[in-house]
């Protein structure tokens, strides 16, 4: 018997984090513009939980035919180091398919806080250790690898205060109780815009255009601080080369889609076009990056 076409039916996309989140917010921006391309429905099945291990681990089982897919985000590149036992091997049981966009970070102190720099933010943090507290919405989460990245890069020590989200964590700050905070742009810029929070840097390689007056990490002089949130799409290992083609090209259609285009820049992203090996050595890079924050140091979820 012939083999259908592919694609003959509609495809899942498992998103690894809950409804209204970010992945999520990019899941529901690309599918729609994929499933065009490929003339099938693409039906999204958020499946989150565990730093985005339930889904990956439902996806790594599935069938490797096209017909199950998985948007997931940075922590992809960070689990590997932080837990010991991941239900998967990241590295062989995942094809990336593409990286939707990439997200900087933002440095943000409280409207209040003196510190109006980095020169000045990173003058308080010398001035004893453990001087400057930073929020984030838990351990091992992308604030707290942000800030660790910054504490290595300038040689400082400063208090990690793990909230239990995000948004918690957001909320002291903006009130005063802690006075640092390394958020994502695209969640914290109608604080920046409203003036309850101080921009001092963003983690890009250039300045972002909707914060065209902050510099970046490294004009501040911090080098190799350059940093993401990012999401990609992949398929299981061992999905046949064709779809796997099929799947890229839809993917890059999506990414070239006027809608798609425009949300990701209101957010202060920066859409990511590239070869399915293009998005393989970025995440490889990415795995490699915090698997030397993580052990330098030595961050757990405890």
């Amino acid at each position: 018997m012939a083999q259908a076409v592919y694609p003959s039916k509609p495809i899942t996309l498992v998103v690894t984090y809950p409804p209204g989140g970010g992945a999520d917010a990019m899941a529901r921006l690309i599918a729609p513009k994929m499933g065009e391309a490929l003339g099938q429905a693409i039906v999204i099945d958020n499946k989150p939980g565990a730093g985005g291990q339930i889904g990956a681990a439902a996806v790594a089982k599935a069938a490797p035919d096209g017909y199950t897919l998985m948007l997931d985000a940075s922590s992809f590149a960070v689990n590997p180091s932080l837990y010991p036992k991941l239900p998967y091997d990241s590295a062989k049981a995942f094809q990336a398919v593409g990286i939707v966009a990439l997200f900087p970070n933002v440095v943000l102190v409280n409207a209040n806080f003196p510190a109006k720099n980095m020169a000045e933010l990173m003058a308080a943090a010398r001035k004893s250790k453990d001087a400057v507290s930073y929020a984030s919405s838990g351990n091992g989460s992308a604030q707290h690898l942000a800030g660790a990245l910054f504490e290595s890069a300038a040689k400082v020590d400063m208090v990690h205060v793990p909230y239990k989200g995000g948004g918690p964590a957001l909320n002291d700050v903006i009130g005063g109780q802690v006075p640092l905070f390394f958020g994502n742009l695209a969640s914290t810029l109608q604080h920046v815009q409203s003036g309850k929070l101080k921009a001092l840097a963003v983690t890009s390689g250039k300045r972002s255009p909707i914060l065209p007056d902050v510099p970046t990490l490294s004009e501040s002089g911090l080098k190799g601080t350059e940093i993401y949130e990012w999401n990609a799409v992949f398929a299981p290992a061992n999905t046949p080369e064709p779809v796997m083609k099929k799947l890229a090209s839809a993917f890059q259609q999506a990414l070239e889609s006027p809608d798609v285009k425009a949300r990701v820049g209101q957010l202060g992203g920066e859409i990511q076009k590239g070869t399915p090996e293009q998005a393989k050595k970025f995440i490889e890079q990415q795995t490699s990056l915090w698997n030397r924050v993580i052990k330098e140091r030595n961050i757990t979820t405890e």
